[in-house]
C-alpha cells in the first residue's frame, strides 16, 4: 500500500491546499490548538525539537515552526516534502525537512526530539497491524526518554458502524471562483476502504475536475492505545475535538525509559 499512498499524495501535494477554505487561516487556527497541547506535555522547554513524521506539505510543520520550535519533517511523498520545503523558505521559516516512511525513520539522521507528532490520519495508511506496530515502535525510538507523543485519527471506533459513503460537498470561494471539494469512501470490508477525493473547480476557460485516491484501514481506539503502550509509550490518553479544539481526536502519550 506504500507505493499508492506515495503516488496520490505526489499527484495531490500541488493541490493540497485546495482542500481548505482558507489553507494559511486553517494552519494558524490548527498551530493555535496544537501548540499548547504539545508545550505543556513537554514541561518547561521553551524551544522545542519536533519531528512531524507525516508532514505532508507543512499544515502544522510550519504552523508549528511559527511559534517558535525547530521542526523536523518527513514524509512518504517525495513532491509534498518539497513543497513543505518551499512554503517554508516562502514564509522565512527553517524546517529540516526528509524523505522518509514512518516504519522506518532511519532517514531521518536526528534522535532524541521532545515531541514527536503525525498527524491528519496518517496512521491509518499504514496495511494492518503489523506495520502500526512497527511505526509506533520507529516513532518511540526517535524521543528522548519522556519525551511526547501526538497522533490524530479519524474517529473511527463511530465511522465503522456507520459506514458513510459521502463526505462533503463543500462549496468553497477562492479571488472569485467558486471550488467543491468532496470525498466517496468505498468500504471494502469492515474495517478497509479506498477514499476518493473530488475537487472541482472553476477556471477561466470553465471548470475542472481533479481526483485523487488512496486506501485507509479503520483504526479503533482501543487498538492504538495497545499498539503505543506495547511500543514503549506510557500515559496514553485521548482527546475529543470539544477539549483540544483540534477537528479529529487525537491520542497523546510520554515515551517510557527503555
Amino acid at each position: 500500500m506504500a507505493e499508492e499512498v506515495e503516488r496520490c499524495y505526489d499527484h495531490l501535494a500541488g493541490h493540497f491546499h485546495l482542500i481548505f477554505e482558507d489553507w494559511e487561516a486553517s494552519m494558524a487556527r490548527q498551530a493555535a490548538a496544537l501548540g499548547p497541547i504539545v508545550e505543556r506535555g513537554c514541561g518547561e522547554l521553551r524551544v522545542l525539537r519536533i519531528l512531524d513524521c507525516a508532514c505532508g506539505i507543512g499544515t502544522q510543520a510550519l504552523g508549528l515552526a511559527k511559534r517558535g520550535h525547530r521542526i523536523t519533517g518527513c514524509d512518504l511523498s517525495s513532491a509534498a516534502v518539497a513543497r513543505a520545503g518551499s512554503e517554508a523558505r516562502q514564509r522565512g521559516l527553517d524546517l529540516r525537512l526528509f524523505v522518509a516512511d514512518m516504519r522506518d525513520l532511519s532517514a531521518v539522521p536526528e534522535d532524541d526530539f521532545d515531541a514527536v507528532v503525525c498527524l491528519d490520519n496518517a496512521l491509518p495508511h499504514l496495511d494492518g497491524h503489523e506495520q502500526l506496530i512497527q511505526a509506533a515502535t520507529q516513532m518511540r525510538r526517535k524521543l528522548r526518554p519522556g519525551g511526547f507523543f501526538m497522533a490524530s485519527i479519524r474517529d473511527y471506533d463511530r465511522l465503522v458502524q456507520e459506514k458513510p459513503v459521502v463526505h462533503g460537498p463543500a462549496f468553497l470561494r477562492d479571488q472569485g471562483r467558486r471550488r467543491i471539494v468532496h470525498q466517496v469512501w468505498d468500504w471494502i470490508d469492515d474495517r478497509r476502504y479506498t477514499f476518493h477525493l473530488y475537487i472541482t473547480r472553476q477556471t477561466p476557460d470553465g471548470w475542472e475536475s481533479l481526483h485523487f485516491a488512496s486506501t485507509y484501514r479503520a483504526i479503533l481506539r482501543d487498538e492504538l492505545t495497545s499498539v503505543l503502550e506495547g511500543a514503549g509509550f506510557i500515559h496514553v490518553r485521548w482527546m475529543v475535538p470539544a477539549e483540544s479544539g483540534f477537528y479529529q481526536p487525537l491520542v497523546l502519550a510520554e515515551a517510557g525509559k527503555e
